[in-house]
């Protein structure tokens, strides 16, 4: 999460298998990190999903009408598809970590489309996961009340002897 002393606040740094979301679009394409094969956020194995996205990286999966149908443009049937074209690059950037020398992208950045959609971030992309570490430093009583089911003595028993749970 970025510091507490910027708008950036409490938002999340935007990996690849985030989506993107245009005001004037149908559909939310993923990220695709062409500046750097580097860089993860929250990933030590180097899984291609967790690559850090910069205020370079202006395209999406899938390519070419990223973005669905474009509401500029109607025609007889409906709308057009996506004439995605990037008004330079992201908007509203976290300045104070670079990747390669660019900043990043929080949920909170914007890229403008020079046909007239706004994009933004719709979903950063990155997941909480409970490490043993949680369990183990869980307070029983108050895991037992919001899960009555479940005794947490017996359940930091049984997964002392695993790494992570989802």
């Amino acid at each position: 999460m970025a510091d507490a002393s910027s708008e950036h606040t409490g938002k999340h740094l935007v990996i690849q298998k985030g989506k993107a979301c245009c005001d004037k679009g149908d559909q939310f394409p993923q990220f695709k990190v062409s500046t750097h094969q580097k860089h993860y956020w929250n990933d030590e194995a180097g899984d291609a999903g967790y690559l850090a996205v910069t205020h370079k990286d202006l395209q999406f999966q899938p390519s070419g009408p990223s973005f669905g149908k474009c509401k500029l443009r109607p025609s007889s049937g409906g709308y057009l598809p996506c004439a995605y074209a990037p008004a330079g690059t992201w908007q509203k950037t976290y300045e104070p970590v670079k990747v390669m020398g660019n900043t990043c992208l929080t949920e909170i950045s914007e890229l403008q489309c020079t046909v007239g959609g706004k994009i933004t971030v719709k979903d950063h992309g990155q997941r909480p996961e409970m490490s043993k570490q949680n369990v183990q430093q869980a307070d029983n009583t108050t895991m037992e009340q919001i899960n009555p089911l479940v005794n947490m003595e017996d359940f930091k028993e049984r997964t002392d002897d695993t790494a992570e749970y989802y």
